[in-house]
């Protein structure tokens, strides 16, 4: 029989899934500047940030980002300065020259590394896996297991949840391709990053 608290654990992560925030945000922008498959490998490298942190948080390293204001500020401030230069290079893509319908390309792994640093380098995730989800795990079984497999059922939220966002976004972007919309969508997609990352930078635990 399915433990009560996992499955009351699954649904906070739902709700965290679906919340606007950073991963939205970059997920516009590659989905808007390099097409739905970046989109999908990105989505690969944030949820790919979720195991570091369930696996940071059993082993008890995410102790030192809740308690050392030092080690939380700075991680904060990366997080923070990644964002800013996310949204300032959208920004700086969106003026220059390219035909109608075309999208920027990158290598695979450039994109999956983005997502999972964007992932990582947020404070909050490891927070929230160190003093939110403890409550819904069995202190008594297996910590490492349990904190892994919230993160993998977190992981396919995730995906799913993120395919379908940018998936939405390509079909709308399709439509919008014409008339110089689209430089304006990585201009506001551009300005959402900068805008979150200052936000973090402010941020307090």
């Amino acid at each position: 029989m399915i433990d009560p608290r996992f499955l009351a654990g699954l649904g906070v992560l739902v709700l965290l899934t679906i919340s606007p925030g950073a991963d939205m945000a970059l997920i516009a922008k590659i989905t808007i500047t390099r097409g739905r498959r970046a989109a999908f490998l990105t989505s690969l490298g944030i949820c790919s940030g979720l195991l570091v942190h369930a696996t940071a948080s059993a082993l008890g390293l995410s102790v030192i980002l809740a308690t050392s204001a030092d080690a939380f500020t700075a991680v904060k401030l990366a997080g923070a300065a990644y964002l800013a230069y996310l949204g300032a290079r959208s920004i700086r893509d969106s003026f220059r020259e390219t035909h109608a319908g075309e999208t920027t390309t990158a290598r695979p792994g450039a994109s999956f590394f983005q997502g999972l640093l964007n992932n990582v380098l947020n404070p909050k995730v490891a927070v929230f896996y160190l003093t939110f989800l403890p409550q819904f795990i069995d202190p008594s079984g297996n910590v490492l297991a349990q904190s892994l497999a919230f993160a993998l059922a977190h992981a396919v939220m995730g995906i799913a949840w993120l395919s379908a966002y940018a998936y939405v976004l390509a079909r709308l972007s399709d439509l919008f391709a014409r008339g110089g919309v689209r430089r304006w969508l990585e201009r506001i997609t551009g300005t959402v990053l900068i805008g979150l990352g200052v936000r973090l930078a402010f941020e307090r635990r």
